[in-house]
């Protein structure tokens, strides 16, 4: 069913992105900001609510997270590659979702829904960190249009394997500095029902709300009343540094009920270890939160002596549903053998 979003509900889709984003996806700060400018209000449609024969396209800012903190994501630039697929494929796409629910990009399909009908999906249910984990490409869906802008103009893939699409986007965010905008097209509405992952904006605003209304409480409740489980809680101790990969890192928290919690990372996290053994792993989403501030924390906030807690969220069920899914989003994915999931239903 579709709902109405109102200018006042930007902090609680910020939060609740946040919370999807597992650690990853970028801090929605600069995307709050450009939201505030954005028309309000915007009504979100259920993919059960359009013609499925819709064509519909999917909207982010790619890049470095970092960078993107240095540099406010311009949707002049979105725009720019929105419409060079729409030229590509010659004729006007009149519905949008978002790339990547999780982190900074949760708003970015408000930004620049103005026009078009924004649909209660994307293309990730979560954050992750590779072009080729869109749900889109890993489905093998024919037909699609990857554009991606450059230093000064649009890059446009046609039909690309996943590898193909990680590479040509990777290489243009290069020459645009770092970030930039990400569109695809070439599908419809009714692609996203099998091919997406629908009810993605209702389940962030519900979240952010829910995370608002027990903000105060114990974070056992706090984590209950956002439909999860608090899994440890505690002081990082230490960080390990994986020496093949950099980007795999361990923390340690010192807790005080006497076991040993380790939480591995990549670009989001991946696990959480309780005196060796495997508790959680993604695609289960684990969220980070600083103890003392209830701040949702990015993989870069955390630095020895931070006071966490970690609250484990069910894994979005389009990347459950098939084996080939599965595969692409455990941490073995991510080079991180031994760390596979039960997966929270």
């Amino acid at each position: 069913m579709g709902f109405r979003v109102d200018r006042s509900d930007i902090d609680a889709l910020a939060v609740g992105s946040a919370l999807l984003g597992a650690g990853g996806g970028g801090g929605p700060t600069h995307l709050r900001l450009l939201a505030q400018a954005a028309d309000w209000p915007v009504d979100v449609v259920g993919v059960d609510e359009l013609d499925p024969a819709t064509p519909c396209m999917t909207v982010a800012v790619g890049g470095s997270p970092i960078v993107i903190t240095e540099r406010l994501p311009d949707p002049d630039q979105i725009h720019q590659a929105m419409a060079a697929v729409e030229r590509w494929l010659g004729h006007r796409i009149p519905a949008l979702c978002t790339l990547e629910i999780g982190g900074l990009n949760g708003l970015t399909g408000f930004v620049v829904a103005a026009g078009r009908t924004l649909v209660d999906a994307d293309t990730m249910g979560r954050a992750l960190s590779g072009i080729d984990q869109i749900t889109l490409l890993v489905d093998g869906l024919p037909g699609l249009v990857v554009a991606t802008t450059t230093g000064n103009g649009v890059g446009v893939v046609d039909q690309p394997r996943p590898a193909e699409a990680e590479a040509m986007v990777r290489a243009a965010l290069r020459l645009s500095g770092g970030s930039g905008a990400v569109v695809i097209g070439g599908f419809t509405v009714g692609d996203l029902a099998e091919h997406a992952c629908t009810g993605t904006v209702s389940r962030a605003l519900s979240l952010g709300r829910r995370f608002t209304a027990a903000h105060e409480a114990p974070m056992d409740d706090l984590a209950t009343a956002l439909g999860g489980r608090l899994l440890a809680q505690g002081r990082i101790h230490s960080v390990l540094t994986d020496p093949v990969d950099p980007q795999i890192q361990t923390y340690q928290l010192a807790s005080s009920d006497d076991v040993v919690h380790r939480l591995v990372t990549g670009s989001e996290t991946l696990a959480l270890m309780t005196d060796g053994e495997v508790i959680s792993a993604a695609p289960n989403l684990l969220a980070v939160l600083d103890v003392r501030t209830r701040s949702v924390l990015q993989i870069t906030d955390l630095s020895p002596a931070h006071h966490v807690a970690i609250i484990e969220l069910a894994a979005p069920s389009w990347w459950t549903a098939r084996p080939h899914r599965l595969r692409r989003v455990v941490p073995s994915a991510y080079g991180v053998v031994g760390l596979e999931p039960t997966v929270t239903p």
